[in-house]
C-alpha cells in the first residue's frame, strides 16, 4: 500500500524561504536516507510557492486558468513524500518519524493518505481491462 505524506505550506514556504537551520534540512535528509534503505520511498519533492503556479477550474463551460499565488495557505501544499509499506500502521509509524518541517515557533503540519491501488476498484463487469 502508497502512502503520500504531505507537508502543509506555510506562510514562509509561500514566501520561497528557506529555513536558516541546517539541523533541519539534515533531519529531513536523514529521514528520507532511512526510508530508502528500508526500501519504502518511492518519490519524495518539495514545491515551488503557488506564485510559480497555477489551477485549472472546471465548471459548466471551457476550464479557467487561475495565476497563483493562492491566498489559502492552509490549503496549500509545500512538499511531498510517497512511501509503500505493508500496513497502515507501518505508514503511521513512518509518519511519527517525519522531522518537523518548519523550524520553532512555526505552526505546521503534515497529513498522510493512503493512494488508491487497482485493485480498490471493483473489476469490470463486462471483463475488459
Amino acid at each position: 500500500m502508497r502512502y503520500m505524506i504531505i507537508v502543509r505550506a506555510t506562510a514562509m514556504s509561500e514566501a520561497g524561504v528557506f529555513p536558516d537551520d541546517p539541523g533541519l534540512m539534515a533531519g529531513m535528509a536523514a529521514f528520507h536516507e532511512d526510508l530508502a534503505k528500508a526500501g519504502v520511498l518511492l518519490d519524495a519533492a518539495g514545491l515551488q510557492p503557488s506564485a510559480k503556479g497555477w489551477r485549472v477550474r472546471h465548471g459548466s463551460g471551457r476550464p479557467v486558468v487561475v495565476d497563483g499565488p493562492f491566498a489559502e495557505t492552509k490549503e496549500l501544499i509545500a512538499g511531498y513524500t510517497v512511501i509503500q509499506v505493508r500496513s497502515p500502521d507501518e505508514a503511521l509509524e513512518w509518519s511519527r518519524r517525519f522531522p518537523r518541517p518548519f523550524p520553532a515557533g512555526i505552526d505546521c503540519e503534515i497529513e498522510v493518505r493512503r493512494l488508491y491501488e487497482l485493485e480498490d476498484f471493483a473489476p469490470d463487469p463486462a471483463g475488459a481491462a
